[in-house]
Parts: C-alpha cells; sequence; structure tokens
C-alpha cells in the first residue's frame, strides 16, 4: 500500500504551502465543527476552492468534523458534510460515533476516518470502526509502534509524527471545559496543559524539576522515520493547522524528502540542517514520542512551555542602548530572537557590527549589537525563534508543474488530440482543418502551440505529431483548441464519482421509568457505606473488591485506557472505552468518556445492548431537552449529580519524573496523597491506577443535587454519585440528600 504523507492547513496559504512542498494529502477545517476552533478555517466558498485546488494538483483533501455533536447540531452538521460530500471531498474525519453511523447509512461511499478524539488505542475498537463503515483510524499519541504494527490490516491506520502532544488522551480531556468552559471536545481547548503547576504532597508544595509539569515537548520522528515507513502505519500525519505557512511548508518538505529517499534506498536520514530548521520554526523541545517508547523524562519538557527556537549566540553586556552578542550561529535582520533567562523576544529591525554600522547579516563567531528596546537587564543565552531568511525560502517555492503526454493527428478530417499525465485521460478532437491555399500549418508550429501552457498548473513532457501535408490550421483556432481541451482535461483531474444518498428510519426505543441511584466509589470503606442504602449499582475500579463484593449489586468499571484488553469474568460493567463495551457480553453500561451527546450516538449503544449510557457533563439543559425529545417511551441516560469528574487521563507518571527516578517507580503504592496546584491555588488530587496511568480530578466537586426535580421532570430516572476520598460521614450525608430529594 502506497504510503501517504498528510499535511495540516488553517488556512488557504498554508493549503498551498502544503501542496506546493509535497504532501499527498491535506486536511482542513470549515468554519464549525472542527478540533481547531481558533484556526482560521475555511468558509464553504473557500472550502470549494481548496478541493479543486488539491484535487488540480493530484492531492487528496480531507476535512475534519471532528467534534462532540449536540443534538441542535446534528442536522446542520449532516448537511455540512451533504455539501462536502456532493463537492467530492476525499474524505470526512469525525469523531462522534452517532454521525459516522448515520454518514455511513446515508453516503455508503463517502470515506470516514475515524479522528484521534476518538480514543482508538486497542484492536477491539478497530473492529467496532470497521462496522462503522470506517476506512482509517487516527491511532491515539500513547501507541507504541509494536502495539501498531500488532493491528489487523484490514484497517488503515494514520499516525501523527510531527508537531504538538495532548498531555491528556485525546478526546479524554476536560480540563479546558471545566475551568474556562472552552471544550476541547467542542474544538475550543485553552491549552491548561501549557500552565505552570505546583505539584503537592499532602497538601504541601514539593521541589520539581520545573513548573510546566503538564506541558509535553513536541513530536518529531525524523531520527527514526525509516521504522516508521517500514511498518503497517498507512498515513503520516504532521500536525499544525494552528502553525503558519511556512512552519506547514517546511515540515511537509522534510518528510516529503525523506519519504522519497526511503522509496529509493530503503531508507532515510534526518540531516543536522533539517533538524535546525525545523527547530527554529517551532518546539518545545523535541522528543520520538511514545511510538519509540521513550521515557517520562524525554516525552516532557516541564521548563518551558514556549516555543524554543536554537541557540545562536550568549549576551557579553548590555546598555540601556545596545545588547552585544557572541554569534555562535548566523543571524540575519528581521530574525525572531529571545533571551532565554528573561524570557524576552524582539525582531531583530536593526542589527550593527562593532563599528556600529548597520548590516543586513552577520556570520557565527562574529559580535553584533542590537536594540535593547525590549529592556534587557541579564546576561543570558539567546535563541533564533524566527529565520527570516529560510521562512521566505519556503514561502517563495513555486508550484511544481504536472506533466502531460500529448499525442495529436491533423487530417482533413480535423484535429483529434489526446492528453494522459500518467493516470487520466481526455480526447479532443474539431473540424477546424482545411487545405491550405498558401501558408500549409507546420509540424513545429503545431507543436509550439499546443506546449504552450503558460499559467496553468501543466508542462508538456512528450508530444507526438502526426501531419499530413498542405493542410491549414489558423493559429487562434489552435490556441483556442487548445483552451479548450487543457479546460476539459482539468475537469478530468477533479472529476470523482457519482453520489448516492439514504438514511435509516428510526425505531423509538422504549425503557421501564423506575428510578435508579448509582455510585462509583474507590475504597473499600466506601462500598460497605453504600451497601447500607441498597442503592441500584456500586461502580469498582478494583477487579479484587469486584469480585469480594459481586453478589452484592457491584459493577466492574472498566479503566478508560486499555491498550490490550482482558475480559474479567464479570456479571456486569460500566465500560470506560468503546473496546471494553464491545467485547464484553454481559450486561453493560457507558461511562460520561464516551462523550454522548446527540440520539444517533446513544442509539448506536442502544443497539449495542447498552442498559444504561452516562451523558457528557458537557451537555447543557437546553441539549439535554432536545436529546430527550427523542425518547418519548423513557430513556437509558444517566447523569452524574455529584462529585469529581476526571479533567485529564495520562499516558506516563508525574511523580516518577519529580518524586522517584528510579528505574523501578515506587512511589505510587505508597499512601501518600498527591495534588497539582494551579496558578490560583485551585488542587486538582491524582490518582495512579494500576495500568500506571495517571488520573487528574477538577479542583471543585460538582453539585447538581438541587437539579435533581428538574431532571426527573425532565425524564431523567437514572442518577449517579461520583465518591473520590469522602468520609463515611459525607457519603451518608449526600445519600440522604439525594434519597430524599427523590421523596423514596
Amino acid at each position: 500500500m502506497k504510503k501517504e504523507l498528510l499535511s495540516p492547513a488553517g488556512n488557504f496559504d498554508a493549503l498551498k504551502m502544503a501542496v506546493i512542498h509535497g504532501a499527498d494529502a491535506v486536511y482542513v477545517g470549515g468554519k464549525k465543527f472542527g478540533a481547531r476552533a481558533f484556526a482560521t478555517n475555511f468558509s464553504d466558498e473557500e472550502m470549494l476552492e481548496a478541493i479543486f485546488y488539491c484535487h488540480l494538483h493530484g492531492v487528496k483533501l480531507y476535512v475534519t468534523v471532528n467534534t462532540m455533536i449536540y443534538e441542535s447540531e446534528l442536522e446542520s452538521v449532516l448537511a455540512y458534510i451533504s455539501f462536502l460530500y456532493q463537492n467530492h471531498v476525499d474524505a470526512i474525519i469525525m469523531a462522534d460515533l452517532g454521525l459516522m453511523k448515520l454518514c455511513h447509512d446515508m453516503f455508503p461511499d463517502l470515506e470516514i476516518h475515524a479522528s484521534t478524539q476518538a480514543h482508538t488505542h486497542n484492536i477491539e475498537q478497530i473492529k467496532l470502526f470497521e462496522k462503522l463503515g470506517v476506512k482509517r483510524v487516527v491511532l491515539a499519541r500513547e501507541l507504541s509502534l509494536k502495539e501498531i504494527n500488532l493491528f489487523p490490516k484490514s484497517m488503515e491506520y494514520e499516525v501523527f509524527i510531527h508537531g504538538a502532544l495532548c498531555i491528556s488522551y485525546s478526546g479524554q480531556c476536560l480540563f479546558s471545559s471545566l475551568l474556562l468552559d472552552r471544550s476541547g471536545n467542542r474544538g475550543s481547548c485553552a491549552q491548561i496543559c501549557r500552565l505552570p503547576f505546583s505539584l503537592c504532597k499532602n497538601g504541601a508544595e514539593i521541589k520539581t524539576n520545573g513548573n510546566y509539569l503538564l506541558s509535553t515537548k513536541d513530536l518529531n520522528t525524523s531520527t527514526i522515520f525509516s521504522q516508521l515507513l517500514s511498518s503497517n502505519i498507512t498515513s503520516f500525519k504532521i500536525e499544525g493547522r494552528m502553525k503558519s505557512p511556512a512552519y506547514v511548508g517546511y515540515i511537509t518538505q522534510m518528510y516529503r524528502s525523506l519519504m522519497n529517499e526511503f522509496d529509493e534506498k530503503k531508507s532515510c536520514f534526518v540531516t543536522n540542517k533539517m533538524v535546525q530548521s525545523a527547530a527554529v520554526l517551532f518546539h518545545r523541545g523535541f522528543t520520538e514520542g511514545k511510538i519509540d517508547c521513550k521515557s517520562d523524562q524525554d516525552f516532557m519538557n516541564q521548563s518551558t512551555s514556549n516555543h524554543q527556537g536554537i541557540l545562536i549566540g550568549e549576551v557579553l553586556s548590555i546598555s540601556n542602548q545596545k545588547i552585544k552578542i557572541l554569534l555562535q550561529q548566523d543571524l540575519h535582520q528581521e530574525d525572531g530572537i529571545r533571551f532565554l533567562e528573561e524570557e524576552k523576544g524582539m525582531i531583530v529591525n536593526f542589527l550593527y557590527n562593532e563599528k556600529d554600522l548597520l548590516i543586513s547579516n552577520a556570520k557565527r563567531g562574529e559580535i553584533v549589537f542590537v536594540d535593547n528596546k525590549i529592556h534587557l537587564t541579564k546576561k543570558c543565552k539567546v535563541m533564533k525563534t524566527m529565520d527570516s531568511i529560510l521562512e521566505k525560502e519556503i514561502l517563495n517555492q513555486k508550484e511544481s508543474k504536472i506533466p502531460l503526454q500529448m499525442r495529436a493527428n491533423i487530417t482533413l478530417n480535423g484535429i483529434f488530440l489526446w492528453i494522459f499525465d500518467g493516470e487520466k485521460s481526455i480526447t479532443l478532437s474539431k473540424d477546424i482543418v482545411t487545405i491550405a491555399k498558401n501558408c500549409p500549418i507546420t509540424e513545429s508550429k503545431v507543436k509550439a502551440q499546443l506546449t504552450k501552457l503558460g499559467n496553468t498548473p501543466f508542462y508538456v513532457q512528450s508530444i507526438e505529431i502526426q501531419l499530413e501535408d498542405h493542410l491549414f490550421l489558423s493559429i487562434k483556432d489552435l490556441n483556442d483548441f487548445r483552451r479548450e481541451a487543457i479546460d476539459l482535461f482539468i475537469k478530468k483531474r477533479v472529476e470523482r464519482k457519482e453520489i448516492t444518498f439514504g438514511r435509516e428510519r428510526r425505531e423509538t426505543p422504549a425503557f421501564d421509568s423506575k428510578v435508579e441511584v448509582y455510585a462509583t466509589v474507590r475504597k473499600e470503606s466506601q462500598l460497605k457505606k453504600l451497601l447500607s442504602f441498597h442503592i441500584s449499582g456500586i461502580y469498582v475500579e478494583d477487579l479484587k473488591l469486584y469480585q469480594k463484593y459481586q453478589n452484592k449489586n457491584v459493577i466492574y468499571r472498566t479503566n478508560r485506557v486499555q491498550h490490550h484488553i482482558k475480559k474479567e469474568n464479570v456479571s456486569s460493567i460500566l465500560a470506560g472505552e468503546t473496546g471494553s463495551f464491545i467485547s464484553y457480553d454481559c450486561e453493560k453500561s457507558t461511562d460520561y468518556f464516551f462523550n454522548i451527546a446527540n440520539h444517533a450516538a446513544s442509539d448506536l449503544l442502544i443497539k449495542n445492548h447498552a442498559k444504561r449510557i452516562c451523558l457528557s457533563p458537557e451537555m447543557k439543559e437546553e441539549e439535554l431537552r432536545r436529546l430527550l425529545e427523542f425518547y418519548p417511551q423513557g430513556n437509558p441516560f444517566e447523569i452524574i449529580l455529584y462529585g469529581r469528574l476526571e479533567v485529564m487521563v495520562l499516558n506516563h507518571c508525574i511523580l516518577k519524573m519529580n518524586v522517584n527516578q528510579e528505574q523501578k517507580c515506587q512511589v505510587c503504592k505508597r499512601k501518600d496523597q498527591y495534588t497539582l496546584k494551579d496558578r490560583n491555588g485551585a488542587m486538582y488530587p491524582m490518582i495512579m491506577d494500576s495500568f500506571h496511568h495517571t488520573h487528574i480530578f477538577y479542583h471543585s466537586i460538582k453539585n447538581d443535587i438541587s437539579k435533581l426535580n428538574l431532571y426527573y421532570q425532565l425524564g431523567i430516572r437514572k442518577f449517579r454519585l461520583e465518591f473520590l476520598d469522602e468520609t463515611d460521614e459525607e457519603i451518608e450525608q449526600i445519600i440522604n440528600s439525594v434519597l430524599c430529594s427523590l421523596q423514596v
């Protein structure tokens, strides 16, 4: 299978850079429903232009519709996908399970890619997506290459190879949503992970190796790219819809050259110049990520979350007017620089030599001066954060022309022309030829006019001409004929297959109206306390705890991260991710990590025998009302009334990096309580699970018990309480409050 290089584009300039520098495909977002709401993105008119431009140049275009979809948006998002489908977008990248199902029913030949927001990290999930008609999955960035190579070859796999990383498993983060009402699942992430945090042990701050405890380095797999090219990965994805056109162009060019080199030699090597150029465009430190199973230390940059650039010199002295710098790398006027210790940056508008003369550039080893317009006070290292020459070179790169083969046959019956680009061809004929009276047309003249392609994206690589003697063909007619042929060929290059529509009729399911109360516990003492109240069910994550009390209405809550699912012998589960939900054949329900917010997604789970569906905690009351209209005969929905919500799940251990850096970490087995503290003093509890994942909880407790009667009037009959570190007395008080509100 041909390997694909997939580049990002947040605007049309970036899209052109991706195409010009060698992308096989580009992914973009519209003005709505994409996971990068703060990119410029594409209006409908710009999307049509993007589709035409990409297809003309033989490049595929994928569109992200990968947010959690609310009920009120479902029809408009389907209309948008219909618009994209009718205009021959090559694939839609989705995260919402219900939207995938609807689109597969409505547009059977639409290519669907499961977004990284779909949290795909095990084989069982891949099997589910196959049933939903998904052709490709964008895998979780926490997977190793060894794990990826074990996945079935019936599915295409897309993997991030370069760019920013999420610290939480994608699609599993509520941090930005809860803290600032900017949902990462809705494309508005505020990147809380890039802010400073303190680490606390039993409430007291402890020393750490930097303040940016959740900030990752940027992914760069160029040094191990040969291994990736030899794997069963189909598409190599560059992150960066918020990045500049120059960044998109260069990173695309870098990996394109590595792919071309690999095709020729079955190996590829990144040069120091490539790494330096990539670093000056943007990076927070580079890591090969989890794909190469590197340590947590290699993965994180706890010292800063800013763009680092590259080291170019050191400050020798400072005055109120000038900063004196000894260069270790070349520096040009209009470059961007940053002074490391004071974290101050500037554009070098004026550059001076030691004679105080203005210069346009300086070489390594020279001493230069720049204006002290940022009021620098401390000597420090100097980083280059923007290379003006490099950016100009990237942005000034011209489009490569597409080679064509032509064959022309000119007789008294007319002119016949065949055009071929290696894949597609057209033929055109016209009766515009007569007997020559004075000056017959010559083969050289025919060739000159047919190969005059001007501003088109083509050039004639080869042409064959068969010309009978004594024929006349006017230059105007020949030029008009060529233009008509090229227009016809352009239409041929951008055309796609015919479209079909359909929509499955929906049957309204029915559910009983019995009131049920469920609770999650973390400790055996909490479980014992809850058993005395005879509530409907108690969720436990500890398998041994479940086995000890499984005959007493206890439900096994599966972890929301399971790279390898081991089906336990249990009678009922609360599934934390789609793989467990599909693979278990016992009574099953779904957790709030599924991000369910519309009837299509819930219908899919119901058809797969979900007894309860915990709705997304991001759902607002008006959206809940709209959703419940689709379930007039009762519903399976569970609402969280009380508890600390999980804001993140991490595939690395903050404690091992900062508390115990031994080869084998034992700190998680101790009884100390660790929390993260933000700049405002808010404390976020952490729990390490048996898989050594870090679960981070919100600083405050959600308490909607006062809304219980409202939810009841709307039709909700299943309510959940999430207990983390509550005492027996607190649990008793909360349970009594709920039962009293229900008047049972």
